[in-house]
């Protein structure tokens, strides 16, 4: 063997981790749901570490952002804002602007003021309000309420009485912060799922990563698989926090207009390029309907969505349909 190759060959080995293997953590607690992060890794060590990171983010976004913790960033503005301005991160700033953008898309669907009524909901308990508590908690309900200041940077509500709760773009928001640490770590296959939402970077080493869909009755059946890569995931259905009182189902998703529950499909999923997205625009079909949703869906250019009606009806976005 010439020495010149030698050379190249042992060079080449220096440069491929001896030791590179999928690391997997689970974890429950955070934000209230399982968090799962699988992550390729030079080393053992490396991936936990990683890991780590990344659950150390989570549980910093839950300590800003969750409504249960009255020394929050969230409650003091739901404490202070009716009355005065209330100066805030950065980071809720830019959160609040979401969502008011993803309320305008979808019609008021997504409206994280529903929290007006909804913190009138305890599903553990299966406690709910009654139609007079409903009616005097629902004006507070309406994003246009929330008034932001870019230059101040604060927040302010236009009348007593709204409530603001980002549980239904917080978790994306915390997946894909996870999935940056990662990026900057210079991780390029990982994945990080916290309860329905999911984000993928790149892929299996020349296979797609597999996302099951449950069925909404039936835990451990599947009703579609989505091959995915560098994409994200979420579904939202009227299973996860819930509970059947008299032959009718109460859940969390909230529709903005009534108060009540949203029950118009049973599940959505909802592909898109980040999970703050995805997590956001899935709930759109509870509340406007499947046929409403997916001409949403369709006009948007970067989402896709596979929806399960009361029927048991798979229907999906014109992007996710088979030829004809």
């Amino acid at each position: 063997m010439r020495p010149c190759f030698l050379a190249l060959l042992l060079v080449s080995q220096l440069l491929v981790p001896a030791r590179a293997e999928w690391v997997e953590r689970v974890h429950d607690g955070i934000m209230g749901t399982r968090i799962e992060v699988e992550v390729w890794a030079e080393t053992e060590q490396a991936g936990q570490d990683a890991i780590e990171a990344v659950l150390a983010e989570m549980r910093r976004i839950d300590a800003a952002m969750s409504t249960y913790k009255p020394d929050s960033e969230i409650s003091r503005v739901n404490e202070q804002a009716a009355a005065r301005p209330v100066r805030i991160s950065r980071e809720l700033f830019d959160l609040l602007t979401t969502s008011i953008e993803y309320s305008r898309i979808t019609e008021g669907a997504f409206d994280i003021t529903y929290a007006s009524v909804g913190h009138l909901y305890d599903f553990r308990r299966q406690v709910r309000p009654d139609a007079a508590q409903i009616e005097a908690a629902l004006p507070g309900v309406n994003y246009r309420h929330l008034e932001l200041d870019e230059a101040a940077r604060t927040v302010r509500f236009a009348r007593p009485g709204v409530r603001i709760d980002l549980g239904g773009i917080g978790k994306g928001h915390a997946v894909d912060r996870g999935i940056e640490l990662l990026r900057a770590r210079g991780i390029q296959h990982a994945r990080v799922t916290a309860g329905g939402d999911t984000r993928i970077v790149g892929d299996r080493f020349g296979h797609p990563w597999v996302v099951g869909i449950r069925h909404p009755d039936r835990p451990g059946e599947i009703i579609a698989r989505i091959p995915l890569e560098d994409a994200a995931i979420s579904t939202s259905g009227d299973y996860e926090r819930y509970f059947d009182e008299d032959g009718r189902r109460y859940h969390h998703i909230i529709d903005p207009h009534t108060g009540t529950s949203g029950s118009l499909v049973r599940s959505a999923t909802l592909i898109g390029p980040t999970a703050t997205r995805t997590d956001g625009l899935s709930k759109t079909a509870f509340i406007l309907g499947p046929e409403r949703a997916l001409e949403i869906y369709d006009r948007l250019e970067d989402v896709d969505a596979i929806l399960v009606t009361p029927e048991g009806e798979v229907l999906f976005t014109k992007g996710l349909e088979a030829p004809r």
